[in-house]
């Protein structure tokens, strides 16, 4: 192993997020950076066109419903920080509906001298006169949350008995107008070694937070615990959680005499319920009742049955070689199941009976796009829900439907990009252990005479599955250019189910980074591209597979593109939150788990005798999520090295990479004229 080594890193100072001297470094790198790339009239006209696509009152704005009104968020060049609105359905389905806004954050933050990023809104229902707000500090995971009155349009003060937390990464659910379930930093060893929640309270207001009533308690070594309220009418009960690692969870109904009542499944089965059934979706196959349920099975029973010991469960989903399930939600009557047969969207919807459960198609799926179910509110809603479809150059488009009845657009996105000519084709390659990796070749159809340049994107962990999406920036910043653009469906993520993830956590973890290169290969194969034209892109758990391609795959680039990313896997899990990711990664502390880690970690395997690509790291000072010191000290070594190394760091935004608008629009356009620059020769 080469890099750096144990007891020799001489970049630990730039892991100090705010000194004068870690950001003066990073200040100076910028400046380098936007010089290089972001001082062309190029780079101004795509930066122009990105920003006023995410201004533009022409997109959709996608509500969210509660009971009769839908809620939206919405930011704009008038509202670079965003308004909070809401408005009916029969409204909404106009052309130029009219909104009743709620809260403008760009005059809150002015009037309180605060860089506010909005973080959400908790609606008690089903009155909707109030609400939680968070609130974080230029986009960081923390939040400030405060009470708001819906009626009135203004924050209650605590002074005046309104539910207030300080800046910190809390879980606050309603109970009801005057009490709620609260987990957050409370003091010392109220927090897990994860910095998050470890102590869930009921907070009953005009109490103290101090005199809260604790309810549940985890293990400094969980990642989290939560509370929360089932208020559906007739079934109402209470909840507690225990987040033992990333993807187990202990999950317990707290009965009136404060007893716990283990909901007994395994931890890191999906389970939730509505009404009368139980719903259990297995990472892992269970034996059972006499029976073997597989994994990524979705499996369903009368709730009361399984409290008092049945086992007997109905079978909702089954996997097969291709199809995987990739969500579900019920309607009122129903339930509704999004699955993925190779990585492209199908629509069913099951109803119990009392023969059994009945299943029939949904709605027909466009090819490749995804299609999506959203406001779904089975307690106000009835039957109804919405429907999203998009595709790599297709907009969305947002239509309402209901189960047994008409779908209707809308409203349909504009197009931001020439996408005439511009086709979508899906591949395999064969991985190193022989598994089929699927992959989206989106290109001109004149592309296809020649290689040529070409960007593909991966992520590769946490069971996030990637699907078929537009993209405005890709579009305006690569395809128009002429480049072709890749995304690919590599191990690690949910595009096969659980097992196209649980097969490379920790030591197999080398098998993701397989995946993605035998995708480059297989690429320069088939003639689309060649090394030098080829980069690659991702970020988060996503940057470190940039950083592995880097050092383990140099000669399949020709650039990488490196955003906020976990780099040096000897410190991570002492960074931020990084201990919540030892269950994906493994623990570097035992000499068993950093023996693997160890093979692949970037910081500690950058080779001087090897020739590496250009590489452009980008990172945020207010991520407090993966920290920013991994991205500051892979630079600062591979400069020291002499490497073709670019250095941006956003000094708001979060984890996220941007805390507003015009922020997004400059970090798509560095990205597309980095890849521009180095690529297209």
């Amino acid at each position: 192993m080469t890099g750096v080594g144990e007891n020799e890193d001489q970049y630990l100072w730039l892991e100090e997020v705010t000194s004068d001297r870690a950001l003066d470094w990073a200040r100076a790198h910028n400046e380098v950076v936007i010089d290089r790339f972001a001082s062309s009239d190029r780079f101004t006209e795509l930066e122009s066109r990105i920003l006023a696509m995410l201004d533009t009152d022409t997109r959709i704005a996608y509500p969210g419903r509660r009971g009769r009104w839908l809620y939206n968020f919405w930011r704009d060049g008038e509202h670079a920080k965003g308004l909070w609105r809401r408005t009916t359905f029969a409204e909404y389905a106009k052309d130029d509906p009219e909104w009743e806004v709620l809260i403008d954050l760009d005059a809150l933050a002015a009037d309180e001298d605060e860089n506010w990023v909005w973080g959400g809104a908790a609606v008690l229902r089903p009155e909707q006169s109030r609400a939680l707000i968070s609130l974080s500090r230029g986009g960081a995971d923390a939040k400030v949350v405060r009470e708001f009155d819906i009626d009135t349009k203004t924050f209650i003060a605590p002074e005046d008995g309104g539910f207030y937390l300080p800046e910190a990464k809390s879980e606050i659910r309603w109970i009801d107008l005057d009490s709620v379930y609260v987990g957050t930093d409370f003091g010392p060893g109220s927090l897990t070694d994860s910095g998050y929640p470890r102590i869930a309270k009921r907070w009953r207001r005009g109490t103290p937070l101090t005199e809260a009533e604790i309810v549940f308690e985890g293990e400094p070594s969980d990642v989290a615990v939560s509370a929360g309220y089932d208020r559906t009418p007739g079934y109402e009960r209470h909840f507690v959680g225990r987040a033992t690692d990333f993807f187990n969870e202990e999950v317990f109904l707290l009965e009136s005499d404060g007893t716990l009542r283990h909901i007994d499944v395994p931890t890191d089965a999906s389970e939730s319920w509505y009404k009368d059934w139980l719903l259990v979706r297995l990472k892992q196959p269970w034996e059972i009742g006499g029976a073997t349920y597989p994994s990524g099975a979705l499996l369903g029973m009368n709730f009361e049955r399984f409290l008092s010991g049945a086992r007997d469960f109905d079978i909702l989903f089954t996997p097969d070689e291709h199809t995987a399930l990739h969500g579900y939600g019920w309607t009122e009557n129903h339930l509704l199941l999004i699955t993925l047969e190779d990585v492209q969207t199908k629509l069913h919807v099951l109803t119990p009976g009392p023969d059994g459960w009945t299943r029939e198609p949904l709605a027909d799926a466009p090819p490749m796009a995804t299609t999506s179910v959203m406001n779904l509110d089975p307690l106000e809603g009835g039957d109804e829900f919405m429907l999203s479809t998009s595709g790599f150059t297709s907009p969305t488009t947002l239509m309402s439907a209901s189960v047994g009845g008409a779908t209707e657009v809308l409203k349909k996105e504009p197009e931001f990009f020439d996408a005439a000519g511009v086709e979508t084709e899906q591949f395999f390659a064969t991985s190193d252990d022989g598994t089929r990796i699927p992959y989206f070749v989106i290109r001109h159809r004149d592309s296809k005479n020649k290689p040529g340049p070409t960007v593909m994107s991966g992520y590769g962990g946490f069971e996030v599955s990637r699907t078929p999406a537009y993209s405005g920036a890709s579009g305006m910043g690569w395809l128009e250019r002429g480049g072709t653009w890749v995304m690919t469906n590599i191990r690690g993520g949910g595009e096969y189910g659980p097992e196209w993830h649980t097969a490379v956590q920790k030591a197999n973890r080398h098998k993701v980074y397989e995946d993605f290169a035998a995708v480059a290969k297989d690429l320069v194969a088939r003639g689309i591209t060649t090394h030098d034209q080829l980069g690659a892109v991702g970020g988060s758990n996503g940057g470190l597979l940039m950083g592995v391609m880097l050092t383990r795959y140099p000669e399949l680039f020709g650039a990488i593109v490196c955003q906020v990313p976990l780099l040096d896997m000897k410190r991570y899990h002492l960074l931020l939150a990084g201990a919540s990711w030892i269950a994906e990664y493994g623990d570097p502390d035992k000499p068993e788990e950093w023996e693997y880690i160890s093979k692949y970690s970037p910081y500690q395997n950058t080779d001087p005798a090897r020739q590496y690509p250009p590489i452009l790291l980008t990172t945020s000072t207010r991520d407090d999520r993966v920290h920013p010191g991994h991205a500051r000290k892979m630079a600062a070594l591979l400069e020291s090295q002499g490497r073709d190394i670019w250095y941006y760091e956003n000094i708001e935004g979060g984890h996220g990479g941007a805390a507003d608008n015009k922020q997004s629009a400059f970090q798509a356009a560095l990205i597309y004229e980095f890849f521009a620059n180095t690529l297209i020769k």
